[in-house]
Parts: structure tokens; sequence; C-alpha cells
């Protein structure tokens, strides 16, 4: 592995040995004319190494020095040139993220592929720092294998998983590295992943997988979910214990003997709407008991019926309409070679040179645009998600959000003036006794149908305006239900001191017209920034520790 960094004082310099640390101290620090100093007028050279045998073109490097390591380079700096480990310059760009000096070392004839005593290649060392706008580049451009394997047979996707960088991991699977490689201890990413305790990255792993990659067994015979057990990461077991569930579960849907059941609940939904409307009408608006409706009454009681019934005509557009599915770019892919990786073609935009990988999809191998999901229920990426709703057995999005709330909003309408116009009913009664207890022994043995409507109209009334008043809510701060729930693990919904910030609410009137007039939120254009301006500080390196894996303490030892 890369050897770890830490930061330290301006004092710091590399190891001490005479004149060769200065040339060392000087690339380290970035100081060209100092460099040409000891270089031209003292004869030093610029591969001479320190006492601890790295090279100033390493620590240039390392502290992202690009004129120091330039000047370097020019002026007879070895770019394959290694340590006492094995590693070259390029190695310690991937510790940094320096991804100018490496287009530099590559110009100038680095190995890309160039493995060092561990047989870590520069994509390893990029996934163990969670540098994943360094890996994304180094891929991206130069086609470095994203799949790599070490000496021990793990890939970077083990390490990103083994140190928890979900950004890496998601990058990694996105280019369809093998998720289930095992290394020589027989562990897949996954187990490693869990054997930390990284629940974000076991969550990453699991989007992606199949039921077949939890039950996988390492060498001694457990499942990931027993590693996380054994290791004393309970909310990762059980993560993954549910995980296998839900697969385990889909797997069931997908039988042909359950395809008549694919509507869930809808048909019970509609059964329950169209049952209340019979009982309505039968037992209030026409029944004998009572006395004739007049003409406002009468407009009243058919207005409700009315309403109910373009209800159920926006629940059915709501459950049919496509939400807002994203589908894959079929044109980029017609570019694709087998000599140019799927990033050169699908990833080349701003969104992702600024480092936004959030909207890469894992599973649709899409690049996804800003507040969009993938719904595991339907397998597909939805615009603007906002919640799978189970009662509609469909995905609530850009395209469906406005027919789902105009269907919240005329339910309620209509159940408040249908159960109004049954509650007057009742209560208008002539014959009816004027305790309550007798008016409601009265009312259930002549009105049973009237009192057994307004008990359900009031029960369903309550719960479906709750729903309506959170949507209208939302709607009017222009947030969706899913980053209202998960707010914290989208950047864009974060300010620079870490506290909630909605870039996307414009107001509540404009908000409201938006979703209104257009029928879904307007989004405004999100860029993460990510600048990181040349010359971030003096890092020290120490020098490399040996990697094994101890079988039954499950532990990386450095």
């Amino acid at each position: 592995m890369a050897p770890e960094i830490e930061e330290v004082s301006a004092v710091s310099s590399p190891a001490n040995d005479g004149g060769r640390s200065k040339v060392c101290t000087a690339a380290a620090y970035g100081d060209v004319d100092k460099l040409r100093e000891l270089v031209e007028k003292e004869g030093r050279s610029v591969r001479e190494a320190d006492g601890a045998g790295y090279c100033p073109l390493q620590w240039a490097a390392l502290n992202d020095r690009y004129v120091a390591a330039q000047y370097i380079i020019e002026n007879g700096g070895d770019v394959n040139g290694k340590d006492c480990a094995g590693q070259t310059a390029l190695h310690w760009s991937a510790v940094r993220g320096a991804i100018k000096i490496a287009d530099l070392l590559l110009h100038h004839g680095a190995q890309l592929n160039s493995a060092d005593m561990y047989g870590y290649q520069v994509t390893h060392v990029a996934a163990q720092h969670g540098q994943t706008a360094f890996l994304y580049h180094i891929i991206s451009k130069w086609n470095a294998d994203p799949d790599a394997a070490d000496n021990d047979g793990r890939s970077p996707l083990h390490w990103a998983a083994y140190k928890g960088f979900p950004d890496c991991i998601r990058l990694l699977l996105f280019l369809d590295t093998d998720r289930i490689r095992q290394d020589k201890e027989g562990c897949t990413p996954l187990h490693w992943a869990s054997i930390r305790g990284n629940f974000m990255a076991c969550e990453e792993l699991v989007r992606a997988s199949k039921r077949e990659d939890l039950m996988i067994n390492d060498c001694t015979g457990l499942t990931p979910a027993q590693l996380a057990f054994r290791m004393n990461h309970p909310e990762v077991a059980s993560f993954l214990a549910n995980a296998r569930k839900q697969l385990d579960k889909k797997c069931n849907q997908s039988n042909p003997w359950r395809r008549p059941f694919k509507f869930g609940f809808v048909p019970i939904l509609w059964l329950i709407i169209i049952a209340l409307l019979v009982i309505y009408t039968n037992s209030i608006v026409i029944a004998p008991s009572f006395p004739k409706l007049g003409a406002g009454s009468s407009i009243l009681a058919s207005s409700g019926a009315t309403i109910a019934v373009a209800g159920l005509i926006m629940l059915y557009r709501c459950c049919s309409k496509d939400p807002g599915y994203i589908s894959k770019n079929t044109h980029d892919l017609e570019n694709v070679t087998d000599n140019e990786p799927l990033l050169k073609n699908v990833l080349n935009h701003p969104a992702f040179l600024s480092g936004n990988w959030s909207q890469l999809c894992t599973t649709c191998k899409i690049v996804r645009p800003p507040r969009s999901k993938h719904c595991s229920t339907c397998d597909r990426c939805v615009e603007q998600f906002d919640h799978h709703c189970p009662l509609l057995s469909n995905c609530i999005g850009k395209k469906n959000k406005w027919d789902f709330f105009m269907f919240l909003v005329l339910e309620v309408i209509a159940m408040f003036t249908t159960g109004a116009v049954a509650l007057a009913r009742l209560l208008s009664d002539p014959t009816a006794p004027s305790s309550f207890a007798a008016w409601l022994r009265h009312s259930g043995s002549r009105h049973f149908g009237t009192l057994f409507f307004v008990i359900t109209d009031s029960w369903i009334f309550l719960g479906v305006a709750g729903l309506t008043v959170v949507q209208a809510s939302q709607i009017s701060r222009n947030i969706t239900t899913n980053e209202k729930e998960n707010a914290m693990r989208y950047s864009y919904l974060r300010g620079p001191d870490g506290r909630f910030r909605n870039l996307y609410d414009r107001g509540f009137r404009k908000n409201c017209f938006d979703f209104l007039i257009n029928g879904y939120s307007v989004d405004i254009e999100y860029i993460e920034d990510s600048t990181d301006p040349e010359g971030i500080g003096m890092t020290d390196m120490t020098p490399p520790r040996t990697l094994s894996k101890n079988s039954r303490a499950y532990s990386f030892q450095w």
C-alpha cells in the first residue's frame, strides 16, 4: 500500500542525508529557485534520493508541486524511478490526488500499470486514499485498469470497501468491476466492508448485488453478514440480513405465478373507493329512510360523488403514468469501443468533472440528473424521485407527482363533502332520539350504512388529509420526501457549515406556481465546487509498511 501521510508543519522536511535532502526538501516545498541553485550551481542531481530512499520527483508529486516536478523532469528526473518499496512518483501523486502531476508524468512516459512490491498499481493507491476524482481521471483519460489485482488478489474495489469510500465504490461499480472477486482469503469487497463496519460502503455494494452475492463464503465459511456480527457491527449485520430478505422477496416476485399480483394494492384501493361511493349513493343520497334532498343539498351531495370520481381518474393516471424513468443514453453508447472506457463517453460533462459522484447509478449504468434516485422496488432510476407508493404500486416522481397531489386533494375534498352530507343526514333524522347513546343505537339499527360510511370516511380522511398537508408543505419548499428523509446524505442539501440548505427553494409563491403550472418543481443547475489550489501544504510521508491479513482476526496489519 502507498505510505500513510500526515500533515506536518512547514519546517518538516525529508529525511536528513546531507546535501541530497536539500534537493528533496526543495522539491517537496515547490521551491524552484532553490532547485535551480542546487542543480545548476552546486551540481546536485535531481535523481538523488534522501536517506529513506525517496527521490525528489516523488516528493514533488506527493505535495502537488507541478512546476517543481516539471523542472525535475526537464533536468533528467526519472519518471519511472522507484523507491525501496517499488513505488514511483505516479503512485505518490495518487496519494494526494494530484491530477496535473499524474498527467505530467504520463505525458513524459511514466508506466501506468507499474506495480510496487505489494502489487499496488496507481488505481489501488487512489482507491486506498479515496481519491475518486483522480481515479476517474486516470481511468477515463489514460485507460487505467480499474479491476487490477494486487499480490493478495485484491482489486481497487476491495480497498475502497475496506477503507469506506462510497464515491470510489460507486465509480468502480459503474465501470462493471468484479464485485464478487475473492482475494486469497476468500473475501469479496462486501466481506471487507462488513469487517470494518462501513455501513455506507455496504449500502453501495448491496445496491448493485444479487442475492447470491450476499451468500458467498470466505475461506473460513462465513458470509458478510456473519462477519459483521462476529466483528461486533450489529447495524451492518442487520442491514445485510434484511437486504438478503428483500432480494429473496424480489426473486419471488419475479415468479410467473405472482404476475397477477403485480398491481399490488391498487385494485383494493379502487374497490374501497367504489364501494364507499355505492354506499354513499344508496344509503345517503337516495335512501328512503331519509327525507328527500332539496335542490341545494342535491347539488352538494352530487358534487361530492363527482369529485370522488375525478379523484379515481387521477388515481388511474398516477398508477399508469411513467413517473419519470430515466433511460440510458444509447447515442453515447454507440460510440463506445473496446479501447475506450465507458467513462470517456458517458461521464464527460461538468457535473462529474466537479466531483458530484452521487449522480452515478451503479445498477442502471447511467448518469442521473440531480435529485434523481434509483428505486429498488421498480429497479429503475426516477427523476425528481419523491417516494415509492406501495398503495399505488408505482413511484412518485417528476412526471406523475402533479397527478398524485391532485388525487390527494380531490379525494380529501370528496371525503369532506360526502362525510358532511352523511353526517347532516343522520342529524336531520326527525325520528332520532335526543340522547347520544340512544341516537347511536337508533342510527346503527336504522341507518347502518350511513353510520358505517361516516366512521370509515372519517378514519380515511384523517390519514389522506395528513399526507396531503405533508405533500403541500414539501411542494411549497421545493423538496421531495426522499430529500427530506435523507437530507444529510446529499451534499447539495448541506451548506459550508454542514447544516441543511435547500438550493432549490425559490420561495413559497414561486415554488407553488412552478409546480401547479408546469406539473413539477423547476430545478436549478447545481455543480459542486471542488477547486483545489496548487500547493496545499507540506506533506510528510512515512516509510511504507507491509500488508498482511490474519484470517482469524480479520484485520489488515500495517
